[in-house]
């Protein structure tokens, strides 16, 4: 089943808690902390496999998350990373962010993209010690992986592509002139999957063509399938317009090749302009030598050759103009990542003095969030004294105090974070 399109889900692994530990050996009755960092997690990367043609496998596995990191151990021993996670798509994959639409990598080379990186690994209690803490039972927790919902697109890499529409002849003319092997018959429906084949001009030269099916009229404004291919076409150098010179369904082959002009411009403007060779095919069921004038008159400025892909002939003097063609057009179109904000679980892990504190009061309590609290409250013991001056210093350093201050706080009001309260006191 050819699948070129996808939406997944893919969360990186959270960081491994930090330790709290104290050392315990003979003759040494106060060792003091000794608790390691947690591991990092798992990063998320995304990497092109030219062996790979569709997204079937992510069609139906849609959530991918890579492994957590390790919590610290004793003797300052840091936790393992979790394992990072490759995911591979065919050649030529468009990421999209399926939040805000933005276009973040094209898989069209074999350079890897990180999609998500893994949360850091939890501070261990030794990196609370010092001077006035020595003795620091607590730790800070590990922070969480970022996580993304991403739209997979295939457009397809291949230096020629045969448009056309169906019966014209596409199929059979890519078997002819490469090793690729598509059904071939006559079909009263068009081809539902894009071939490739590897074209070899000589020992040296050799070019990747691509059958791209599904193009009536009408295609861009989403009739048959073609708007569904279509997208294929973009990536194309040279397209071979292949029409039936022999009309032999009844067909207007000057009429085909305006449609199908006309349905590639309406889906982009560029490839209006975009280099083609006319391929008049089934030349050996021509019968009336006036409509191939005809037909080569209507076609200027642009090349024209007559073929039979039927019977082959021709089909190397095609080739040759197709290698002439491309060793003058630009390489193949790569995609250029649009500019991206930074991912809300990356802007999280900001320095807790940017974070946004949010304060209300509902029904005479002071209600106050914010997501550094959050962090902040895992990795606080209250049940210890030391922990607990921690979280003050915190929330005075963060300027808490001060809002509450400014927005009416009064002695002995109730103060709520996340389900901790207490009794403010000036």
């Amino acid at each position: 089943m050819f699948i070129d399109t996808a939406v997944i889900t893919a969360r990186a692994g959270k960081g491994g808690d930090g330790s709290v530990s104290f050392r315990r050996e003979k003759y040494v009755p106060a060792g003091g902390p000794d608790g390691g960092d947690g591991g990092r997690g798992g990063h998320i990367w995304l990497r092109a496999d030219s062996q790979l043609t569709t997204l079937a496998d992510y069609r139906y596995k849609t959530k991918y998350a890579a492994p957590d990191g390790g919590r610290g151990g004793g003797k300052l021993c840091t936790g393992r990373s979790g394992e990072d996670l490759s995911l591979r798509f065919p050649m030529g994959t468009l990421i999209y962010d399926d939040e805000d639409g933005r276009l973040l990598a094209d898989l069209s080379t074999g350079e890897p993209f990180l999609l998500c990186k893994g949360g850091r690994g939890g501070w261990g209690n030794k990196r609370f010690a010092g001077s006035r803490r020595q003795a620091p039972n607590f730790a800070k927790a590990g922070t969480e992986g970022e996580e993304r919902r991403i739209r997979l697109e295939v457009k397809m890499i291949a230096d020629v592509g045969l448009v056309g529409f169906p019966n014209a002849g596409k199929s059979t003319l890519l078997s002819v002139i490469s090793a690729a092997r598509p059904k071939i018959a006559d079909y009263p429906f068009t081809t539902l999957t894009p071939h490739l084949g590897v074209v070899v001009v000589d020992d040296d030269t050799s070019f990747l063509c691509a059958d791209i099916p599904g193009l009536i009229e009408g295609a861009a404004d989403g009739a048959g399938l073609g708007h569904e291919f279509l997208r294929h076409v973009e990536r194309c150098r040279l397209l071979l317009h292949v029409v039936d010179a022999a009309g032999t369904e009844g067909r207007d082959p000057c009429a085909d090749l305006d449609a199908i002009d006309a349905e590639l411009a309406a889906h982009s403007p560029e490839l209006a302009g975009r280099e083609q060779i006319v391929v008049a095919n089934k030349r050996d069921a021509v019968s009336d030598e006036t409509a191939l004038l005809r037909l080569q008159d209507h076609c200027k400025p642009r090349s024209m050759i007559v073929i039979s892909a039927a019977t082959g002939d021709s089909a190397d003097k095609l080739v040759k103009m197709c290698a002439e063609k491309l060793a003058g057009l630009p390489p193949v179109k790569v995609f250029e990542p649009d500019s991206v904000p930074l991912h809300p679980a990356s802007a999280s892990r900001g320095r807790e003095s940017e974070a946004i504190t949010e304060i209300v009061k509902e029904d005479g309590v002071w209600v106050v969030t914010g997501d550094w609290l959050i962090r902040l409250m895992r990795d606080v013991n209250f049940d210890d004294t030391e922990s607990l001056n921690y979280f003050e210093q915190r929330l005075k350093a963060h300027g808490v105090y001060d809002k509450l201050e400014a927005m009416g706080v009064e002695e002995r009001d109730t103060v709520s974070i996340y389900g901790l309260e207490f009794e403010y006191v000036r």
